[in-house]
Formats: C-alpha cells, sequence, structure tokens
C-alpha cells in the first residue's frame, strides 16, 4: 500500500476522532469505514484481524453508549473551545500514557478549558463533573474506542 494510500485512511480515521467531538458527525463510523478500505487493500491476515476486532468493539461501545443516561447538552455550557482542548487531552495522554491515558487526558482536557473560562478551581471543578454528567461520558466512551482502533492500526502500519 502506498504512502498516499497511508495518509488517506490515516486523514479519515483523523476525522472520525474529530467527528466523534462533534455533535450529529458519524466519527466511530468513520474510524471503520477507513479500517475497512485498508484491510480489503492490504489483504493480510493481520489486517482481517484488526477489522475484526475494531467491528466487535466499535459495536460493543454502540450498545455501552445507548445504555448511558442520554446526552443533555442543553444548559451544561459546553463550547467548541472545550471540545477541542477534551481531545487533545485525550490524544495526548494515550500517547503519553499508552491507552489508559486517553481518560485522564480528556477530562483534564475539560478542566484545563473551564480553569482558563472560570479563573478557579473550585468552578472549574464543578463545571468539569456537570459537563461529565452530562454528556462527558458517552463521548469519552466513544472517543476512547476509536483511539483503540485508531492506535491498533498505527502499530500494525508501522509493525508490518
Amino acid at each position: 500500500m502506498g504512502v498516499w494510500q497511508l495518509l488517506m485512511v490515516g486523514g479519515v480515521m483523523l476525522l472520525g476522532l474529530l467527528g466523534v467531538l462533534v455533535p450529529g458527525v458519524p466519527g466511530p463510523w468513520l474510524v471503520w469505514a477507513a479500517m475497512l478500505w485498508w484491510s480489503l487493500h492490504v489483504k493480510t491476515g493481520l489486517a482481517w484481524a484488526l477489522l475484526v476486532g475494531s467491528t466487535g468493539v466499535l459495536l460493543l461501545t454502540q450498545v455501552v453508549v445507548w445504555l448511558l443516561p442520554p446526552r443533555r447538552l442543553r444548559g451544561v455550557g459546553i463550547t467548541r473551545r472545550m471540545a477541542v482542548f477534551a481531545g487533545a487531552g485525550a490524544l495526548l495522554g494515550f500517547f503519553l500514557v499508552p491507552v489508559v491515558g486517553a481518560v485522564p487526558g480528556f477530562i483534564g482536557g475539560i478542566y484545563g478549558s473551564e480553569r482558563i473560562r472560570l479563573g478557579g478551581h473550585g468552578p472549574a471543578k464543578a463545571a468539569t463533573q456537570a459537563v461529565m454528567r452530562a454528556a462527558g461520558t458517552s463521548v469519552l466512551v466513544e472517543l476512547f474506542a476509536c483511539l483503540l482502533v485508531v492506535g491498533a492500526w498505527m502499530g500494525a502500519v508501522m509493525w508490518g
């Protein structure tokens, strides 16, 4: 597979990761579609195993998100800056502390955004808790699953 094709698959996966943070964009499905396209072109045992694994992870994620309380975005104060901070924190945490670092990175990104906006620890902590109760948990579950899939794909590309 050529470099341009790998960059295209990686770009679609990145769009999927960003899509998790934007309401209405099917982020996990973009990540899965990129994995499907890559698997159909590479045609190795590892590629098929990653496709099956990512399909299972993303389907399980949809069930978990469905079981969580519905997202209540109105009145919580979720902003684009907060989404950017949360996404950047999750991505940074995912690579600094492999895999499990995405969770504290996501929450830390929300806290950092609120600390800048509100100016103090107490109000920022309360706002972070409100955001996590309202929508953060379901977004975090989807983002974590997509990061797992993208991380596995990156490992396969570097390894193979």
